[in-house]
């Protein structure tokens, strides 16, 4: 783990059980309750998977604007398909952020689902025909990663194992494949290639980058870059766990910086881990309990808490 300094689970640790499952849960909990971040180790995601996803993802994204135009439908909210350059900012932000991507939601449910109801099916890129197969692959993996990790974050707090996992059995998980091409002329004043933002969902799990750039802002206002690679998965909790845990876990704040050389382009796949549009995310009892005594986040449900932030972010 190459430069990996935050803290380490291995899933294996897991899938033992015992004290090494006790040593897992312990760290996941400490960690989000600490900096808001880990990495897993042997996660079981092979590096031909990842590796065939960025191959798909750099054909669709290096095709004409108007092939990828096609694929860009507003009443989506960016939540399927592609929305292009500069459009998404972070939500205290007033310059675009230098990306384009296109949103996977989840893939084995019929197109009429309720988990597919607000923003429609899944979109497929004709013109890459690999791409559709191979993110449903990546999705399935790190959607099932996703429900194990929730549950350790469940336990740690002393809490039934389904919890949180439950939360987001059925809901509308995305998988987003990231474009971020060279940092050439024409940039706006002030833009990165993603600002300073908390992630809104429960967890986030992010696949290994083809490049470093992630940073994390520390609790004495500085930056610590976070490794990428292919090694570990990074996982950070979102506001929606912070939310329902009072607090008891931490949304950090982090970025994705501009690289020194302009003509690098860099891809992530960052899978957004959602609870269903129904959940209530009110503080829980036994969180409030551990922070205080007094509820210090809003009763709301996880879809009325999208529908907000898409809004802040330039999406809605």
């Amino acid at each position: 783990m190459a430069g990996q300094n935050i803290p380490v689970v291995n899933l294996r640790d897991w899938q033992e059980g015992g004290t090494a499952r006790d040593k897992f849960v312990r760290t996941v909990g400490e960690s989000l309750a600490d900096i808001g971040f880990f990495a897993v180790e042997n996660h079981g995601i092979p590096d031909e998977l990842t590796r065939r996803a960025y191959t798909v993802a750099r054909e669709l994204f290096h095709s004409p604007p108007a092939v990828k135009a096609r694929y860009h439908l507003p009443e989506k909210k960016g939540q399927r398909g592609y929305t292009g350059f500069g459009t998404e900012h972070a939500k205290d932000s007033s310059a675009p952020d230098l990306k384009e991507f296109w949103q996977v939601g989840r893939p084995d449910v019929p197109d009429d689902h309720p988990v597919h109801r607000l923003f429609g099916p899944n979109v497929w890129p004709d013109e890459v025909p690999a791409f559709g197969q191979t993110f449903i692959e990546l999705y399935r993996a790190l959607d099932a990663i996703g429900a194990t990790l929730l549950e350790a974050c469940a336990l740690h707090i002393g809490e039934a194992g389904g919890r949180f996992r439950d939360m987001a059995t059925d809901s509308d998980t995305i998988v987003r494949v990231l474009y971020y091409p060279p940092v050439t002329g024409g940039i706006p004043a002030g833009a990165i290639r993603s600002a300073a933002h908390e992630d809104i969902n429960l967890i986030t799990l992010l696949s290994g980058a083809t490049s470093e750039g992630l940073e994390l802002l520390k609790r004495d206002g500085s930056w610590m870059p976070v490794h990428t690679g292919f090694d570990t998965i990074v996982v950070d909790a979102g506001d929606m766990l912070q939310n329902v845990t009072n607090g008891l876990y931490k949304s950090t704040t982090h970025r994705v910086v501009n690289p020194s050389d302009t003509a690098s382009e860099r891809f992530s796949m960052p899978c957004f881990i959602h609870p269903r549009a129904d959940v209530d995310l009110t503080p829980l009892p036994s969180c409030i309990a551990r922070t205080g005594g007094e509820a210090k986040y809003p009763s709301i449900t996880a879809g009325e808490y999208l529908v907000q932030r898409l809004r802040e972010i330039g999406l809605g």
